[in-house]
């Protein structure tokens, strides 16, 4: 199945969803990205699927994931963590988020793309916003297409080293809550040492398997936590067993 999204603001894509304390029960995929302690910045990724009657059964085997260089903090998705302990993501933290996420679509640098995600495929105009003054503010703008920019801080999406090569936008902080992390995303890895600044990357070859994966139909979500956190809420949370 091919679709090509065609957008000048991609900012349509990104609606927020509602809370719950348990992986809703429509989710067929689960990304289950776990790590040592809150500080750290390298983790495991496994996936996992299952059918309606059917419990979770992991899909391939875990790879190996590079996250943001300060770790793991509580970030603003399906989960609502007030009560447990931990760091809650801000702004230009360097942490990637912690709690269970949507995923809504796939973007890279080719024209096309053979996949079931609704895909975009990125150019020179496109740019990921960061400025939390912005009403642009946590999406992915054609800048071609905007009149009157009103932000003063963005990210280009198109970079020499190909991080962005292909890549899926996680729905982190939607609706938008300014300063609370921007423009979260799974992507191909600079190397396999250097962290990011709050995505979760890995090899090329591995996320371009995940893509090809992926089925919006299958409501597909990304779980990440640390390993004790994991073991103690992942049974209250319908969370597949690691």
């Amino acid at each position: 199945m091919r679709l090509i999204v065609a957008l000048a603001l991609i900012g349509p894509f990104l609606q927020a969803s509602a809370g719950t304390d348990k992986l809703p029960r429509n989710s067929r995929q689960c990304l289950v990205v776990t790590t040592e302690s809150w500080s750290s910045s390298k983790g495991k990724l496994a996936l996992f699927e299952r059918d309606d009657n059917s419990p979770w059964h992991q899909h391939g085997t875990p790879i190996r994931v590079l996250l943001g260089r300060s770790g793991l903090a509580w970030g603003r998705g399906l989960l609502h963590p007030a009560s447990i302990m931990g760091p809650f993501k801000k702004e230009g933290d360097s942490k990637a988020p912690a709690g269970i996420f949507r995923l809504r679509y796939v973007f890279g640098y080719a024209r096309e793309a053979s996949i079931k995600m609704p895909y975009i495929a990125l150019s020179e105009n496109i740019v990921a916003i960061d400025d939390p003054r912005s009403r642009y503010y946590n999406q992915l703008i054609d800048k071609s297409k905007i009149k009157t920019p009103s932000w003063h801080s963005a990210e280009k999406m198109i970079l020499a080293d190909d991080r962005y090569k292909w890549g899926v936008f996680v729905e982190h902080n939607l609706p938008p809550e300014p300063r609370a992390g921007s423009c979260i995303f799974l992507h191909v890895w600079k190397d396999p040492s250097t962290v990011t600044s709050g995505c979760t990357a890995m090899a090329e070859t591995d996320l371009v398997k995940i893509i090809h994966w992926l089925d919006p139909a299958r409501h597909p979500l990304l779980v990440q936590l640390p390993q004790l956190l994991y073991k103690e809420f992942g049974r209250r949370w319908d969370l597949p067993d690691l």
